[in-house]
């Protein structure tokens, strides 16, 4: 069981945003994608999750061929995407934003909603408070409730700490290593290096939309000149 990328390429705008990529993501491992501003994690993010066209190689789930399906058929198949931006439905209660990203499943909405709440009290507090009246951090909790909601099995997790405090940080990290521990298998971006490389197994760099280091995440806490390398070409 595994989530399969080989050989993918993504286009955005007509133009080549990712070409070439291969990854793979194991239950309970966590994939860090690294990379500077314009280097294609996002694209790549939106790509896997069927939100900007795949025209070149192949991405499955557990054996499943996924390769060309739209959002809705992906999010069915287990993976969650959790873009930068902290999207929530502004105008709708936490407690409706919630219900409607559970909208998919086929049983079990007030179970999973409880297991939601429990991850993120905060939320819990909130439940009747619209979503757009929220903190940049309680809105980031939400949007990973949103994925949370179709009982992931792998999510892609773009940008998490954007514009946050380094206390809401340090919990959403947390969070990423709960979901870890429960097995969840997670590709994610994030911008502060340390901190993607702290909680991830396996690490890939993007330059140009194209993979430059693919290894243990631990070869580049050791050797910061390894990520700087692979970051830059130097």
């Amino acid at each position: 069981m595994a989530f399969v990328v080989t050989d993918l390429a993504v286009t955005k705008g007509g133009r080549a945003a990712v070409s070439g990529v291969s990854l793979r993501i194991e239950p309970g491992q966590v994939v860090a994608v690294l990379g500077a501003n314009g280097a294609g994690k996002s694209e790549l993010v939106l790509g896997l999750a069927g939100m900007l066209p795949v025209t070149a190689g192949s991405v499955a789930v557990d054996d499943q061929p996924l390769t060309g399906r739209g959002p809705d058929a992906i999010r069915r198949a287990g993976i969650a995407a959790v873009p930068e931006g902290h999207r929530v439905l502004a105008r709708l209660s936490v407690d409706d934003n919630l219900r409607a990203a559970g909208s998919i499943l086929p049983r079990g909405l007030d179970e999973t909603l409880a297991d939601t709440y429990a991850l993120f009290p905060e939320l819990a507090e909130r439940k009747k408070q619209l979503a757009g009246t929220m903190s940049g951090g309680q809105q980031q909790m939400l949007a990973l409730g949103h994925a949370l909601m179709a009982r992931p099995r792998y999510m892609l997790i773009d940008e998490m700490s954007l514009g946050l405090a380094p206390l809401v940080v340090r919990r959403l990290m947390g969070f990423v290593e709960g979901l870890k521990a429960r097995g969840v298998g997670i590709l994610l971006i994030e911008q502060f290096t340390s901190l993607a490389l702290g909680v991830a197994d396996t690490a890939l760099v993007l330059r140009s939309g194209k993979l430059r280091f693919a290894g243990p995440a631990q070869t580049l806490r050791d050797d910061p000149q390894a990520l700087d390398r692979a970051y830059f070409g130097h």
